[in-house]
Order: C-alpha cells, then structure tokens, then sequence
C-alpha cells in the first residue's frame, strides 16, 4: 500500500511541508487547498515542485457545502466545482474531496445528493479527473459513511467514489463492519487518524486533537482492516489537524507519520500464508524480557558519589571492561554501568547532561530482529568503533539522544558480561534485597510525548496505559506508561508544560529529554530500607501530615502508620494489593531512586506523586550524598 499525507498536518510553508514529507518517505502528499492558496508559488509551479520531491498528488481537498442546495446555490456550487477543476488541471491532481454539506441552506434527500455527485462525477470525468465523497462527522444532513456509501452507490458513476476517514467514524462510534461490503474500486482514498477520548463537541475535537494511529485512544486498526478486507490495496493518508504537531517539527511530525501508516499497514496485513511470507512485511516486534543493564555517563568525580550511592543500595562492583574506564554495578540481575569514558558517546552525554543516565539496554527475544525492525520504522541507528574481540550491541537513537541497545540470549550477545568484561576478583559487599528494574521513568518536553509513545509502542511488543495528569507544586505532569504484558518492562513517560515543575526544571538543568528516575523492586521494602538507612542513604523526607491521613485513608494499625514513617515509606492500596515506595534524595539535580514492594498492585502510586514531588521541590539543589 502506499503512503500520503496531508499538508495540513504539517508546521511551515507549503515548499518545506512537502521537503519534510519527501524526506519522510511518503509516496504521495494531500494538498490542502488553504496551503495552497497561502503559496506564492502558482499551480502549475507547485505540481512541478511536488514531482520534483518524488511525490504524487494524491488528493486536492476539501471541497465544502456543494450537494443538496436549492437554486441558485446550486448553480454556483457548480461553478465553483469546475474553477476548481481547472487548478487541479494545473497541479496534476485527479481526485477531489467533497465532503458533505453543513450549510443551514442545504436540503435533504440520498437522492438529491446522488444526482448532484453524478452530474458533477460527469463534468469531472470529462477533464479526466474524479471525485470522492466524505461524510463529516458534523454533516447536516449526511455524517455516517454508511449514507455517504448509499450516496456514491446510487449516484452510479465511475467517476465517483467514496472517501472513508477514521476520524469520522470512529469518532461517531460507527460500526465499520459495513465498510467491507463497499467495492474496492469505489474507495478513491482512506483518510487516517487517531485521536484521544475526550468529552468535546465533535468539530472542536477533529480540529485540534487529532494524532497519529497508535498515539490516541481510536479503533483505528479495527478501521483499516474492514478497509483492507474489500480488498482495498490503494493510498492510507493521514488528515491531522493538531495544534501541537502544526508549531513543531516538520521533519519530526512528518517521520511520525510514516512510522505509525508502516506499523499500522504491517500490523493490519491479511492473515494468509502469502502475506506472512511477503517481503514487505516488517520484522516482528521485540518481545521484551526486562532490562538487561542501565549506563550511566559521569565523570570521575561524580562517578565517586555515585558509586557510593549504588553501594549504599547494595550494588556490588562486578567488574570493570577490558579497554574502558567503565565499571558494571550488580545485583541479583539489575546491571548498572558506571562508564567515565573521556571520548565515545558516553563521555558526549556527560558534557551535554552532566551525570546522566546515557542508555538502556534491553533483552529481547531476537536482537538482530528488533534492530532491523527498528530501521525500518524509521529510528536511527547507532554505531561506534569497538576493540577487536569485543561485542558490537545492536543500538538506536532514544528519548534525548540516548541509546537503546538489544541483546538477547541465544546470541553473542547473550554473552556480554564475560566478553567484554573482567570480573572482580572478589567482589564485597550485602545485597540490599533489590530483585529487578521495576519501571524507568523519562521526562521530555509536552511536545515529544506522543512520538515516543509512538515509538516504543511501534517497535516493542508494549502496550500503553491511559494518561494521567499529576499534581506538582509547580503545575501539572502528563504520565503515561508503556509496559510489557509480563511486566518485564515498564517505561514512564513524563511530560509538563510548565518550567516550574519537577519535570519541567529537569529538563532545564538536564539540557533535554532522559531518564529522570529508576525503581527497583524488593519483596521487603522494609528490610530493604533498613539496609538503606544502616550504610548511610537518606531517605526523602516525608511530611507527617501524610502518615497521619494514611491512618483515615487505609485504616492501617498505629504500628504499621509507625513503621511507614520511621522509613519514610509511602503506601498506596487499589482493587488488586498494596504498593510501597521509598525514594532517594536527588542526586547532582538529574535523577534519583525508588524502591517499591508490590502485593499484586498493578499501578504507580499515582495517590502518592505529589507528595513525593512537593518533598523533592524542597530540596532542589541538595544533591544525594551518602552520610560517612
């Protein structure tokens, strides 16, 4: 199937809408008749620049307010039709949407408006150009695709088609079983977005927040594959209109738009021994088995404080690599690479970031699979030399220029410790009870949020959470959680729009998107706390007033309540279990700790984010160093 997009979609002029979409790869773009008309460029200018770029003009849109009306609005409709006619002449554009009337002076009648199509499907065919006919969600008269379909069958010209959108069907909660019985060779175009669920009136929300598939809340791929089970095998475009992408990147929105048609289009495939064996289908996604190691870019001086913390939680040095200042940090399967490099991408972080978190590396069934996956939904590869003998990791470009790497373990990869690594000779020290990564969290600016979602959604086997917004003292955060079925992997995906909040000044001092904080799971939050405090790690203090509502909250035992405090450990209780937490200070004012007990809860400790974020706000700039 071939891909489009309208320019709509996009920030800018029309010259650098169609440089973005070209460069994105799409085979066609929708040109969208106000960036047209905005253009100093003339028609005949902008066919020529949109072939130079590679690209077909795939639709000329919209045509408003034409069927249905009395005369003379009637006759005028048909003139304004056909100067349109003569422009797309010019630009080399065929087919023309019209969608259907919301004008107060339009008639009903599925008669009335098939007649107009096929007169205006025979002006259109004369010129060798078609029309295809939309319902909006809004239509006076006509807002299912199903009337428009009855339309376009009864006006019974070749000339004239159907257009479907997503949007305005799914939006209206419209069965779209029906779609599979509409002919092929009649669905001229499919317009495609997604769009979060929101309690708007439907013109205010088609208008403003529409996404990519696979960044909101839409049946989106229910929707194509009734498209596909006609048979259809023609042009997927997306049609958004979102205040957001239209003050970003181009570039960036439009790549978006690529990545989420090619995973939809893969993962909307007709299931058949050919299909499965076809070569456009995409690799599969990476079944994600945890995280196998977590790098951290320092220098030596904060390498030493940071060291000191990972002790205090009970890492262990397990070893150091054969040809860099990089040291590996365990414990019970949690590896966390301390690197202090002064060249390579680790030492580029850290004189970007400070001390920072530079990559993840995650274990994956099949590496190679996820990486060749990855390209080809467009993320950026990563390569740097490596030292004969020792493993290259399949890596991509991540959140703030950090690295995602694969390994697995049924490759040289799956070797990794011992290849590239010398063991300690014995390594000291008691483990603090901590079991595994429990979440990563990552914070990025309000508009990145959706093309990472997009991202990891696109390449891993992950599902996403519905969004929350988090009380901060300085304003509202946006989270939303990408997560393996197995719990393996969980991301947290943080974003504000104010400067004041956690979130917001981390990416200030941080100069950009990264990894803000790490959890680790414990069976015994309370043994493991007590470790925590006995080699020295303060706590994030917690205010009183807290353990004192937990007692009304939860009805806990006075000595429970106790407990909590004396630890500062914070309690949160759903429908399922119990969640504990217990947070380090902020260290070098970039990221920090947690420790969690799950008892079958499945959430976040969402009740208890502001307590925590408050606390934080009022140590800003105490960074976490270990009492000796």
């Amino acid at each position: 199937m071939k891909t489009s997009i309208a320019t709509v979609s996009l920030s800018g002029d029309l010259t650098e809408k169609l440089t973005a979409i070209a460069r994105a790869g799409f085979d066609g773009v929708e040109i969208f008749e106000n960036d047209f008309l905005a253009s100093e460029h003339a028609p005949r200018d902008v066919g020529r620049m949109v072939a130079d770029h590679g690209l077909a003009i795939t639709l000329f849109q919209p045509f408003r307010d034409f069927e249905g009306l009395p005369e003379p609005l009637r006759g005028r409709a048909f003139e304004r039709a056909e100067r349109k006619f003569d422009v797309m002449a010019e630009l080399g554009a065929d087919t023309m949407l019209i969608c259907s009337n919301v004008s107060p002076q339009a008639l009903g009648g599925i008669d009335r408006a098939a007649a107009d199509l096929a007169e205006l499907g025979e002006r259109a065919s004369a010129r060798g150009l078609r029309i295809g006919y939309e319902a909006l969600a809004w239509g006076r008269f006509v807002n299912d695709h199903r009337d428009a379909w009855e339309i376009v069958r009864r006006a019974d010209h070749p000339a004239v088609g159907i257009i479907l959108d997503s949007f305005h069907s799914l939006a209206r909660n419209l069965p779209v079983d029906g779609i599979r019985a509409i002919p092929r060779d009649k669905i001229f175009l499919v317009q495609l977005a997604d769009a979060p669920r929101l309690d708007l009136d439907l013109l205010s929300w088609s208008r403003h927040f529409r996404s990519m598939p696979g960044q909101g809340d839409l049946a989106v791929d229910e929707f194509v594959r009734a498209v596909r089970a006609t048979g259809y095998d023609g042009v997927l475009s997306l049609e958004i209109f979102n205040d957001q992408f239209r003050a970003g990147s181009a570039r960036a929105v439009a790549v978006d738009g690529r990545r989420s048609l090619l995973a939809l289009i893969d993962e909307t495939e007709v299931e058949t021994a050919a299909a499965s064996a076809a070569p456009s289908r995409l690799p599969a996604k990476a079944e994600c088995r945890g995280i196998e190691f977590i790098e951290f870019a320092v220098d030596e001086a904060s390498a030493t404080g940071l060291e000191a913390i990972l002790a205090g939680l009970g890492f262990v040095r397990r070893g150091v690599h054969r040809s860099k200042a990089v040291a590996v940090w365990s414990q019970n399967g949690i590896n966390l690479v301390v690197n202090s490099e002064r060249e390579g991408f680790a030492h580029a972080a850290y004189l970007t970031h400070g001390p920072a978190v530079c990559a993840l590396c995650l274990k994956v069934d099949d590496a190679r699979r996820a990486m060749a996956r990855a390209e080809a939904l467009l993320a950026t590869p990563f390569r740097q030399s490596v030292t004969p003998g020792e493993l290259e990791i399949p890596a991509i470009r991540g959140v703030g220029g950090s690295l995602l790497y694969f390994v697995d373990a049924a490759s040289e990869l799956g070797r990794l410790w011992e290849v590239d690594f010398v063991a300690a000779p014995q390594p000291v020290g008691r483990g603090a009870g901590l079991t595994a990564v429990d979440h990563v969290s990552q914070s990025m600016e309000y508009d990145e949020m959706l093309s990472w979602l997009l991202f990891y959604t696109s390449i891993l086997d992950v599902e996403k959470s519905p969004s929350q917004e988090i009380a901060d003292p300085g304003g509202l955060v946006r989270s939303q959680v990408v997560a393996s079925g197995d719990g393996s992997l969980r991301l947290v995906l943080n974003a504000s729009q104010s400067h004041r909040t956690l979130s917001g000044r981390f990416l200030s001092e941080f100069f950009g998107s990264g990894v803000q904080h790490i959890a680790f799971a414990t069976p015994d939050i309370f043994a493991t706390a007590a470790h925590f405090r006995a080699a020295g790690l303060e706590a994030l203090p917690i205010p009183e007033n807290y353990y004192d509502d937990l007692t009304s909250r939860f009805g806990l035992a006075e000595a429970r309540i106790a407990e909590l405090a004396h630890h500062r450990i914070l309690y949160d209780r759903d429908q399922d279990g119990e969640y504990f937490q217990i947070y380090t200070r902020t260290f070098a004012d970039r990221f920090f700790f947690e420790i969690v007990e799950r008892r079958a809860y499945r959430g976040y400790g969402a009740a208890n984010a502001p307590i925590r974020l408050a606390a934080q706000a009022r140590l800003s700039r105490h960074p976490a160093i270990p009492r000796r």
